[in-house]
């Protein structure tokens, strides 16, 4: 990639494959999605942000503010060109379709999410949404209702494949798959699963390509040993050695006591 992948980029890939999607928590796995080819990032809006975009220069990064930051007209205009000017090429929200609408107006792009929204699990506890036929109606409406508003894409969590495949042909909007099989615009995993580094329960949408907390276990114990053993050398004596001081001559000391009387 030679510049910032756009909304039409993505768009134009509809249809013709999926696109490689990772939430990414800091710039050294953002540098690592961006050198194999991952195409989009989602994150939060907040002090990473701008290092992200640093580190990943051509990507697409879909951001979104921590809940309640959003919650009017003038908040979702002023927060959405803030969040884009820290790096961000469009704003995920998955609160009021009024605001979606707002800032679409204002011609900043907007992801929405349907399906399982963690935030709005109360409504639902964290289970596959759209196994019935009023669940999975209510999924295509409200991507409808996207439609109307203006965004440009969707987040889709962990929607029966049949009910994916059937709302993403329906659409124009991109469909972000998270656990909603091989057949949303989107593949998207979140970091944390993929490297093994996430404390909760692995979700059964998830895969774990490496054990990097398993990793870190053993450099935190390499870390110990390392600064028990200087504390142990302090305390016996053994540091420092002839080899780690810098030495004067007797002259230059006492020439050094007479200077200062």
């Amino acid at each position: 990639m030679t510049r910032v992948l756009t909304v039409a980029d993505l768009r134009a890939l509809k249809g013709v494959r999926q696109i490689l999607t990772m939430h990414v928590d800091s710039a050294a796995e953002a540098a690592a999605a961006s050198e194999v080819g991952i195409e989009m990032f989602t994150s939060e809006v907040d002090a990473e942000l701008p290092k992200l975009r640093a580190a990943a220069p051509n990507v697409f990064i879909q951001a979104g503010h921590a809940q309640g930051v959003i919650y009017d007209e003038a908040s979702a205009i002023r927060e959405g060109f803030r969040a884009m000017e820290l790096g961000a090429s469009c704003l995920y929200f998955a609160g009021s379709l009024r605001l979606v609408e707002a800032m679409a107006k204002e011609g900043i792009p907007v992801s929405g999410h349907v399906g399982l929204v963690p935030r709005w699990s109360t409504w639902t506890n964290y289970r596959s949404v759209g196994k019935t036929p009023e669940e999975a109606a209510a999924i295509y409406r409200k991507v409808k209702d996207y439609e109307q508003a203006g965004a440009f894409a969707v987040e889709m969590e962990v929607v029966p494949v049949a009910i994916a495949d059937w709302i993403t042909r329906s659409t124009p909007l991109l469909t972000l798959g998270m656990g909603c099989g091989a057949v949303c615009d989107a593949q998207y995993l979140f970091s944390c699963d993929v490297l093994g580094t996430g404390t909760s329960r692995m979700p059964r949408h998830g895969k774990r390509y490496a054990d990097l907390a398993l990793e870190e276990a053993r450099l935190q114990r390499l870390r110990v040993e390392a600064f028990r053993a200087f504390a142990e050398d302090v305390r016996t004596g053994g540091y420092p050695e002839k080899q780690h001081e810098v030495h004067v001559g007797e002259d230059i000391l006492t020439d050094a006591k007479a200077l200062v009387g």
